[in-house]
């Protein structure tokens, strides 16, 4: 029985009636790279009951997103005329991923996710990096085509000890980058696994967490999990919504 890994949507709004959306890239590392059966969940949280949907998951991807977490989620003005936002999005994943944390269910997090789970956790945000002095600008580049926009930029510093660098035996990776917000106070329960060279928060885990849960500011998703980095978590990821599913399996069993 392979694990149910929900997948988080985006709601947009390309004509008269909204849409949820899941760039078919999260769905297929679900299905190859982690081998488990995709379910995509709607930005409709008035509508789901979270902690019930929790229970029944058992693996959950947040996926990257173009739109960005409302700053009131956290405490900070509007965002900039301009700046794409998905307050349906907002509603559904943030309490979605309390509930999961506290019912067991594994979590990976990219990019929009990593972001999302710091948030939801009581974090904050930077809004825009590439204004702040001596960072570097980490958003996509829009010179290239489409598979080089996934190549490479920068190295992460990995914490020694951390649930990153025990999966990737080593301190120190390359990874794209595609992103023009990232963490800026981290919630408390939060553990930073990476940072970026100019201390950007690059990979973050929940700390004493019942399965595995880990966020990544990159996007290990595409080009298809290629690179030794890419499958291990993916690889981790699956491996722990296999544990919940045999887990729950013989729970089931025994009574």
């Amino acid at each position: 029985m392979p694990p149910l890994i929900g997948v988080s949507a985006c709601r947009k709004q390309p004509g008269e009636l909204p849409v949820h959306t899941v760039s078919e890239k999260y769905i297929t590392c679900v299905t190859d790279a982690a081998g488990g059966m995709p379910l995509l969940i709607p930005a409709l949280a008035e509508r789901l009951d979270l902690p019930a949907l929790a229970e029944r998951l058992d693996g959950l991807l947040l996926t990257g997103s173009p739109s960005n977490v409302e700053p009131h989620n956290y405490g900070r003005p509007d965002l900039d005329p301009g700046d794409a936002c998905d307050s349906g999005r907002d509603a559904t994943t943030l309490p979605l991923i309390r509930a999961a944390i506290a019912a067991g269910v594994p979590v990976l997090a990219i990019c929009r996710g990593i972001q999302e789970l710091n948030v939801a956790l009581g974090g904050s945000l930077h809004q825009h990096i590439q204004n702040m002095p001596d960072k570097l600008d980490h958003r996509m580049r829009r010179d290239v085509d489409f598979d080089a926009k996934y190549r490479p930029a920068h190295p992460i510093d990995i914490t020694e000890g951390g649930v990153l660098h025990k999966l990737l035996g080593t301190r120190r990776v390359l990874v794209n980058s595609l992103h023009a917000q990232g963490i800026d106070r981290l919630a408390e329960g939060l553990t930073v696994e990476a940072v970026a060279p100019d201390g950007i928060v690059e990979a973050v885990s929940v700390t004493g967490a019942k399965a595995f849960t880990l966020g990544v500011q990159w996007h290990p998703e595409w080009p298809v999990p290629y690179n030794a980095v890419s499958q291990a978590l993916f690889e981790a990821f699956g491996a722990a919504c296999r544990a919940r599913v045999a887990a729950r399996f013989g729970t089931l069993s025994a009574a």
